[in-house]
């Protein structure tokens, strides 16, 4: 029997694991939560869950040797950690993060290996790529050229669930979002390359309506201009541009957040301090002062404006103790957003993707606008939108490694036909399926 280590057992894990399991897969689940652990193993026979910390060497490498495949649900900086081991023993890589820098490093040497590194095979990096990599083949089999080319995804609460001022639930770490909200991004949009600060990200925002999902903000994904050459897009190609989305009035939010020094990550000494200390100390508000009016004339923004209004509902100008010895604001502000942005035992996820391209077609004088729309919501009592869209990818991936099925070696994105032809196959028989529509455009 196949062996698999799966590193993490968090938000996003469970589907992944019940899917392994499922297909007679001997499956390792390890975390610093090992309650976590076998609630999702669930008592399978094939199933082990192992408490595990990080630092513990020895261990982390016996496990990495003892498996056929790792599959890496830690945060991103671990990965190019897990990676080397993985050199190490011969065995291959499965996760759903970007590709930094240090994993990229490893390229040859996993290529020299005869070793599978395939990262960003979730959501948002996954089936984005995969989703819109299948119709830029098509489009390119078809003798046509991609001119305009815009990407958008967001995971967010059903509409239903959509219950407090922020719009948003977490369904993956506070803090991974928070720290995305500090990214600087660049993208082409009609032939001009535009650089965005990442003090000014959610000043670079638009409105997008997306059919059957509703009116969102959308604001830049980090590099976008690289897609260029990893979707093999061509000098032609006009726009690229990858956008997050969110519901109305985030930006705005997270903006004025930002001003504040709240997406700051150095600590700050907090003993004994409140939660309304704590801010007023940030911005040197003086003893006694009106903070809420000290705030809002900080931002130059009117009481009652929406941030302040979310800044004291998320509870940063009232008495809760912070209960630390030292905290940084964006950790701070992550610790209240996972106490009250939080999804209630039957409350659903949603998650929206949605491409656009324009493509011309030279010899047929064809141009066309071809969508692609993939909205899906979590089940009520059951697993997230997010966690199915996130896991599920990966695991189809593992499987596919193991039966041999995947030619590509090195540190590779899920861009190749060989895996997102069947990957994209199996989730539409899951349910997660992105539905295409072509329009004819004036030439």
């Amino acid at each position: 029997m196949q062996k698999v280590l799966v590193l993490g057992a968090g938000m996003v894990a469970g589907p992944l694991i019940r899917d392994l399991l499922g297909h007679d897969l001997d499956v390792t689940v390890t975390s610093l939560d090992l309650a976590a652990a076998e609630k999702l193993v669930a008592g399978h026979a094939n199933g082990h869950p192992l408490f595990l910390d990080l630092d513990q060497d020895d261990q982390l490498s016996r496990l990495v040797a003892g498996s056929d495949l790792v599959v890496s649900l830690l945060p991103y900086t671990f990965h190019p950690r897990i990676a080397r081991l993985c050199l190490e023993h011969g065995r291959h890589l499965v996760t759903a993060s970007y590709v930094s820098d240090e994993m990229a490093a490893l390229d040859a040497e996993a290529r020299a290996k005869d070793l599978l590194f395939l990262n960003e095979i979730g959501l948002d990096p996954g089936i984005d790529h995969m989703s819109a990599m299948k119709i830029i083949d098509e489009v390119k089999a078809g003798g046509g050229q991609v001119l305009h080319f815009r990407s958008y995804c967001g995971g967010l609460p059903a509409p239903e669930a959509n219950t407090n001022p922020f719009g948003y639930k977490f369904s993956w770490a506070p803090r991974g979002v928070l720290m995305a909200s500090r990214n600087a991004a660049s993208y082409r949009m009609d032939g001009h390359d535009v650089q965005v600060a990442g003090a000014d990200l959610f000043r670079d925002m638009h409105l997008l309506r997306v059919p059957g999902a509703g009116d969102f903000e959308a604001y830049p994904n980090r590099d976008s201009l690289q897609y260029r050459e990893i979707y093999g897009l061509g000098d032609g190609v006009r726009t690229i541009f990858r956008a997050t989305l969110r519901n109305l009035g985030w930006c705005d939010t997270l903006y004025s957040f930002g001003r504040l020094g709240l997406l700051d990550t150095e600590p700050r000494p907090c003993a004994g301090l409140t939660c309304a200390d704590y801010l007023a100390g940030l911005l040197d508000v003086p003893a006694g002062a009106d903070l809420m009016a000290s705030v809002a004339g900080r931002l130059g923004i009117p009481l009652g404006s929406l941030p302040l209004c979310n800044l004291q509902w998320l509870g940063l100008m009232s008495q809760r103790p912070v209960d630390r010895d030292e905290i940084a604001p964006l950790d701070l502000v992550g610790d209240l957003m996972l106490e009250k942005l939080v999804y209630g035992p039957q409350e659903r996820d949603m998650v929206v993707l949605f491409h656009e391209f324009k493509a011309r077609y030279p010899e047929q004088g064809r141009y066309e606008k071809i969508t692609s729309t993939l909205v899906a919501c979590g089940e009520p009592g059951g697993d997230s939108a997010m966690s199915r869209t996130v896991s599920l990818p990966a695991a189809i991936a593992a499987r596919l490694i193991l039966a041999d099925r995947i030619p590509q070696r090195g540190v590779v994105r899920p861009v190749f036909p060989e895996i997102y032809g069947p990957v994209l196959d199996e989730l539409s028989g899951l349910g997660i399926d992105c539905r295409e529509e072509i329009t004819k455009l004036e030439t």
